[in-house]
């Protein structure tokens, strides 16, 4: 007897957003409030979190919600996150002037923000 397909339980969807202005450690500190909530709950801990990185991370997530909607047809509100990580990307290198003819090297750091979403698991 053949099974039922199970496709839509088994797919994920990503969305990855590049060179972020932001450093990966700070921007870690948000991704690991959010990671394996479900999508309303984790929108609501971004809308009202305090760090910077915050915005960004939030709109990484509607983006992957809306991937998952316009692309496969799921419901935003049955998706939950499977994976939310941060990598660091380039550094930009600028130099400050310093007393006595001397420059100290200034670290603009940017990173890598992706978030994976699917549906929830129905036990």
């Amino acid at each position: 007897m053949p099974t039922k397909s199970t496709d839509t339980e088994t797919r994920e969807v990503r969305a990855v957003a590049k060179y972020v202005r932001v450093s990966a450690g700070k921007a870690r500190l948000v991704i690991d409030l959010i990671r394996r909530k479900p999508v309303p709950e984790a929108l609501d801990i971004l809308r009202f979190c305090e760090r910077a990185a915050a915005v960004d991370v939030e709109k990484v997530l509607r983006s992957a919600v809306a991937n998952a909607e316009n692309n496969n047809g799921m419901r935003a509100d049955d998706l939950v996150i499977v994976s939310a990580y941060v990598d660091q990307g380039p550094t930009l290198k600028r130099i400050r002037p310093r007393a006595k003819g001397s420059a100290s090297r200034i670290l603009k750091r940017m990173s890598h923000i992706t978030v994976v979403v699917a549906p929830r698991k129905e036990a």
